[in-house]
């Protein structure tokens, strides 16, 4: 399944099921400039929480207009991927944990 233009879905990945939730779109901010879109990232069933950040898109460091958001189930698992690798431990406790990553997810 395709999730295309969503704010929220679900994805498997290597076997386990993923929530995850748009939780900001690219914005404006005095103090940093152009900030990209947040994805917040939970393992169904478990505690902890991933958030990745994603850098702003270009066209609006262009000075274009914004753009549909597209985000999808494989910029969701590469996102995914990523946060295992750099050590995002989903069953254990604690805040939740900021990655950064490409447009891509990695």
């Amino acid at each position: 399944m395709l999730n295309m233009h969503n704010q929220a879905g679900t994805v498997l990945v290597d076997g386990v099921t993923y929530e995850w939730e748009l939780r900001r779109e690219p914005q404006w901010s005095d103090a940093d400039g152009w900030r990209g879109m947040t994805i917040a990232l939970l393992q169904t069933d478990t505690q902890r929480e991933a958030v990745l950040e994603f850098p702003p898109p270009k066209r609006l460091l262009k000075g274009l207009q914004r753009g549909r958001l597209q985000i999808n189930d494989a910029i969701v698992s590469r996102g995914i991927r990523a946060a295992l690798a750099a050590g995002w431990e989903p069953t254990s406790r604690g805040k939740p944990v900021v990655f950064t990553v490409d447009a891509d997810g990695n």
